[in-house]
């Protein structure tokens, strides 16, 4: 069930970001969720798209890229949801090193995109507490 992020890592100056993403736009590929974290002199831009493989094809070499699964568990719209999936991950014990959250134009509502430890313990856990998880046909469809 784990969903397939991008991460895409650039230099932290002027007309780099633009630069990452011009052949993914040219390309009709569709950025699902976006998070970008920074440095005095890098930036890593993480990303779901609607397809991956050819987005990581586009970019080439000359950008550094990896793919990493993560969890993106659905959440109402309204004040405490993402309180009740990180009470639920701390009972468990399960460190979360980042998340972003992000919407959908569809049925598919809110999701958080949790980076885990351990993913398939994380899905299992959320799914037994009555959690609905993305899949990446959903979210890349």
């Amino acid at each position: 069930m784990a969903v397939k992020q991008l991460s895409i890592f650039i230099e932290n100056k002027h007309g780099r970001l633009s630069e990452a993403i011009k052949g993914i736009s040219e390309s009709d590929i569709n950025i699902r969720a976006l998070s970008i974290g920074d440095s005095s002199d890098y930036g890593i831009v993480r990303m779901i798209v609607s397809d991956l493989e050819k987005a990581r094809n586009l970019l080439g070499e000359n950008i550094l890229s990896k793919v990493t699964s993560v969890v993106a568990v659905k959440m109402d719209d309204k004040g405490g949801a993402l309180y009740k999936i990180l009470r639920a991950l701390e009972e468990a014990e399960i460190n979360v090193k980042y998340t972003y959250a992000f919407t959908s134009n569809k049925q598919l509502g809110a999701y958080v995109v949790l980076r885990v430890d351990d993913v398939e313990a994380t899905e299992k856990l959320l799914a037994d507490k009555g959690f609905v998880l993305a899949t990446d046909e959903e979210i890349r469809a």
